[in-house]
């Protein structure tokens, strides 16, 4: 069983959301992503998604596209961001690590030797931003060979067919957008949400995540009435930038706002009397 399966399996059970940040790697600095990767997952993070450097993030707001200049004037390569995995996994061998980015790094590296570095490295899923699931068998082969999760992305715009045709496709969890446009744009409309989460789970027994739109403890409670899971990401890289340099305060930061997301979202379960 992936360590994605496992997690949702062990959370469904106890009547809670998984609670999934997203920050990108090298970002300030390279030294600066593992120690934050274990803090985030003692303050409640269940998933973490790695966000890999590119020069042309098409899909990001203003705010990834910074973290990712700053990362690449590191010289942040894939490689590196597989390195860091594999430093955490000194440490932590049950956190899921999804590595999300866009294609071209993949398709320097090739996919297979790609599929074989990363699940060297114990990465548990890889979602690409830019690679619609028509194109993707190729890459879904290789890494589905050494058993990584494909995750992929669905649209507000998406629709049934489109929905179908994804969900035959992810492992692992989907990844819905709640919001059109970039990240940290436009403001989440819940009961759309909740809608669109109703038609997707027709096709699919795959836990649904949502990202997009997500930026603090009353979104975060909110979506995760209806979803599986949370996705926050340009929230917390945005205190990355606003704290860069000092890297005590990035961690205090980023722990104390996913604190506060890890109690809202647990809030509705009696049962629950800690934030882990």
């Amino acid at each position: 069983m992936s360590r994605i399966k496992n997690c949702f399996d062990k959370l469904k059970a106890g009547n809670r959301k998984a609670l999934i940040p997203y920050v990108m790697a090298g970002d300030p600095e390279p030294n600066v992503t593992v120690p934050l990767m274990h803090a985030m997952v003692n303050a409640g993070a269940n998933i973490i998604e790695l966000g890999v450097p590119f020069s042309d993030p098409m899909a990001d707001g203003p705010v990834i596209q910074r973290a990712a200049e700053r990362a690449l004037e590191h010289h942040v390569s894939l490689r590196d961001v597989l390195a860091m995995v594999t430093e955490f996994r000194q440490q932590d061998s049950q956190t899921p690590v999804v590595l999300m980015g866009y294609l071209n790094p993949v398709e320097m590296m090739g996919y297979t030797a790609f599929a074989e570095a990363a699940a060297q490295a114990d990465v548990d899923g890889v979602l690409t931003v830019d690679l619609p699931p028509e194109e993707a068998d190729t890459l879904v082969t290789a890494l589905r060979s050494q058993q990584l999760d494909p995750v992929f992305l669905l649209a507000p715009t998406s629709n049934d067919e489109r929905i179908k045709l994804i969900c035959e496709v992810a492992s692992g969890y989907v990844y819905y957008v709640a919001v059109k446009g970039v990240t940290g744009a436009g403001n989440l409309d819940v009961q759309a949400v909740a809608s669109k989460l109703e038609r997707i789970r027709k096709h699919t027994d795959l836990p649904v995540g949502v990202g997009f739109g997500i930026k603090d403890a009353k979104s975060a409670t909110a979506v995760a009435a209806v979803a599986d899971a949370i996705v926050v990401g340009s929230a917390l890289v945005q205190k990355v930038e606003q704290a860069a340099g000092q890297h005590d305060r990035i961690s205090t930061e980023i722990t104390g706002l996913l604190m506060q997301m890890r109690v809202g979202m647990d809030a509705y379960n009696p049962s629950i009397k800690t934030v882990r």
